[in-house]
């Protein structure tokens, strides 16, 4: 196989990639890289000098492919399937695009500061940079919640790039803070995400590792 991802199945923004070579039943080899294993940290720091995964390899190509979005629409133009990323039409191309943006920066982002923090020790947490976080996801649900009102996916009736950004995202930021009984949309909407096949596989991998999820203190 030509194709090789370097990656950690507990990893949000793995996710992401992961959901995409599912969706189309793309050939690839998984190598998953533990972070504190110096040897692993130093060769994924050769491929992609930043040292942080998702990376995609592609030997047929001679292609060293980083960040997630990158590798979702790398996939779409190299290696299509019937699942595609971003659509045809250019305004409907720079709206998934958007979405994609939205769930990675006011979604994604803001969820892993507070995960993040709650691995800190206790005098060295940021509870200012927290309570901002949270606020920046009540916000973005409350856009998801109208966003959402029709049902479907990020885009309407396509699962698309946004939607692989939407996966983990929400999942993880239910945990980080909770939807809440007011955001029915929303809530059915992370419902019909872990009902598509090609996250069930992510979930299910991941399953070994959802003890190194932190926990709220």
């Amino acid at each position: 196989m030509s194709l090789t991802l370097h990656f950690h199945p507990l990893a949000s923004y793995c996710w992401k990639a992961l959901i995409a070579l599912y969706e189309n039943d793309t050939p690839f080899t998984p190598n998953l890289v533990d972070l504190g294993n110096p040897a692993e940290r130093a060769a994924l720091v050769k491929l992609w000098g930043i040292g942080k995964f998702p990376v995609l390899r592609d030997d047929a190509r001679n292609e060293t492919v980083p960040e997630s979005s990158i590798i979702v629409e790398y996939l779409d133009r190299n290696y299509r399937g019937r699942t595609r990323f971003i659509p045809d039409d250019a305004g409907r191309a720079l709206q998934t695009r958007l979405r994609d943006r939205f769930y990675d920066l006011y979604v994604h982002l803001p969820m892993q500061k507070i995960m993040i923090d709650r691995l800190r020790p206790v005098d060295k947490t940021d509870p200012h940079g927290v309570e901002e976080a949270r606020a920046q996801l009540r916000t973005s649900y409350a856009m998801i919640e109208q966003q959402m009102a029709r049902g479907g996916w990020a885009m309407g009736d396509d699962f698309t790039l946004a939607d692989c950004a939407a996966a983990p995202s929400l999942f993880y930021g239910n945990m980080a803070e909770p939807f809440g009984g007011m955001h029915t949309n929303l809530a059915a909407y992370l419902e019909r995400l872990k009902a598509r096949p090609s996250f069930v596989r992510v979930l299910k991998e991941a399953e070994p590792y959802f003890q190194m999820v932190p926990k709220e203190r």
